[in-house]
């Protein structure tokens, strides 16, 4: 016997029956509804595409290793920096726009740094997950975030 392809149809109100029509397959033509005039586009169907784990992270890794914008939001930098000035120095209320880039863009160069001391030491245990001992590994390695 013969595939025939199935086409679910709208119910007609609350006694229709849930009917399939039967259609003999076609070669090479898109299937079209037999009420409506033309069949709903592919792409609207169609499910978004779902990647293997780690592949969209790697994908956005190698786009901010290319550009040269900073990673961290401007705004809510600048909100925290003048809270913890504040909450340090009550007088000092006013911040240059200059200051506040250099400051944002050393920030950033440290966490970066930082996290690629962690990877390492994480991949130096053969583990691909960063935990808490990478951190501060790489801390006590490089001797970062200590005044003395």
């Amino acid at each position: 016997m013969a595939r025939l392809k199935q086409i679910a149809t709208k119910k007609q109100g609350a006694g229709a029956s849930a009917s399939t029509k039967r259609v003999p397959p076609t070669k090479g033509k898109p299937m079209k509804n037999s009420k409506s005039g033309s069949a709903p586009s592919e792409a609207s169907a169609r499910k978004p595409r779902r990647f293997k784990p780690g592949t969209v992270a790697l994908r956005e890794i190698r786009k901010a290793q290319k550009s040269c914008n900073l990673l961290i939001p401007a705004a809510p930098f600048v909100r925290l920096t003048r809270k913890l000035s504040i909450f340090f120095s009550p007088d000092m209320k006013r911040w240059q726009a200059d200051a506040l880039n250099a400051l944002q863009e050393a920030a950033e160069l440290y966490l970066v740094e930082l996290l690629g001391d962690a990877q390492l030491c994480a991949i130096h245990s053969k583990r691909v997950t960063l935990m808490k001992s990478d951190f501060q590994l790489a801390r006590r390695m490089t001797r970062k975030g200590r005044p003395w």
